[in-house]
């Protein structure tokens, strides 16, 4: 097999597997959140919480990919082919925040904390930085702008002749990502909550620019850090130019499909949120039922001996107003109906 220069063989989808690197940074980082992790969890079953299983796998299965996507044969070679690195920052930037956001660290502080101390922990979330940094137009440019500040300055040269810049990029995109999905997914503590439907909206612009960004890639006539690929040397795969197309590819295609887990997240979300909201209302109008035949039934007993049975019933149904009229979710529409 042909190998490039004091550097790994030629690309082929089994060295993805089997070849390794050591990425010590994010091996430490991952290391320290699945201890943390663990600890919380014991606090809180200590506590006697239940803590949701799926919130666990999300966790740990986003440390697992942030480790695999920086130590494993796509990072042997995310300085090699211009692809490679294409799919591994949609990876660090979408997909390895998404599962780490679901996995609902903050919840789990909270929790496991004494009530001072998370009286605290509300009491930064609610602060003024918390509330810029979880402003939607604030947390969708800290997710849309690092691949197109990446690609098109001088920051994507450094991450492939320094060491340094290399990890920042593999630690700050993960960090970007959930800046993002934090406050978009609202199972963690935020801030101040915001309607899912913008989210959606966010998820729709979102997609426009990962294709925008790709299509700039694939026809734009600049080859991205042209003079360092060509003087690799590399005698085997695509071309220089081809790489790029292709990477423009991954990044379209990968950005976007990434997307999807994120949608059905927040369904999911709108899901449980709705039927905890029905429960609550369906809970209301039991007690309100209640209480209206416990103020009928009164109000019978106190009836005068004369009252005739017309009265009585007329007495009901103004004791018995139907809920509807007076949710202020939806009486204005009975409201409006009847001033027409």
């Amino acid at each position: 097999m042909e190998q490039l220069a004091g550097g790994p063989p030629a690309w082929h989808w089994s060295l993805v597997v089997t070849n390794w690197t050591l990425e010590p940074v994010v091996l430490a980082l991952c290391v320290l959140a699945a201890v943390g992790y663990a600890f919380g969890l014991r606090r809180v079953h200590a506590q006697g919480v239940r803590w949701p299983l799926g919130r666990t796998s999300a966790w740990f299965g986003g440390l697992a990919l942030w480790l695999w996507v920086t130590s494993s044969g796509v990072g042997v070679y995310e300085r090699i082919l211009f692809t490679d690195r294409a799919g591994q920052v949609i990876v660090l930037l979408m997909l390895v925040p998404l599962l780490l956001a679901l996995g609902a660290p903050v919840s789990l502080l909270a929790d496991g904390l004494p009530p001072a101390g998370r009286a605290r922990l509300e009491r930064v979330l609610r602060s003024a930085p918390s509330r810029v940094l979880m402003f939607p137009a604030v947390s969708t440019a800290l997710l849309m702008l690092p691949p197109w500040i990446l690609y098109f300055t001088g920051v994507y040269q450094r991450t492939l002749t320094s060491d340094a810049w290399n990890t920042g990029l593999h630690v700050v995109l993960v960090l970007l990502g959930l800046a993002y999905f934090w406050p978009r997914l609202q199972i963690d503590p935020v801030a101040h909550e915001y309607p899912q439907l913008v989210a959606v909206f966010i998820t729709m612009a979102e997609v426009i620019f990962d294709a925008g960004l790709g299509i700039l890639l694939v026809y734009g006539h600049n080859t991205i850090a042209e003079h360092y690929y060509t003087a690799l040397g590399r005698d085997w795969g695509p071309s220089v130019r081809q790489d790029q197309v292709w990477g423009g590819c991954v990044l379209w295609a990968l950005g976007d499909m990434a997307g999807l887990p994120f949608l059905i997240a927040l369904v999911r979300r709108w899901m449980v949120k709705g039927r905890a909201e029905t429960a609550a209302v369906d809970a209301a109008i039991d007690a309100q039922i209640a209480e209206q035949r416990a103020a009928r039934t009164a109000a019978r007993a106190t009836a005068p001996a004369g009252t005739t049975p017309q009265a009585a019933e007329d007495e009901d149904a103004e004791t018995l107003r139907p809920w509807w009229l007076d949710d202020p979710r939806i009486a204005h529409r009975f409201t409006d109906q009847g001033s027409d």
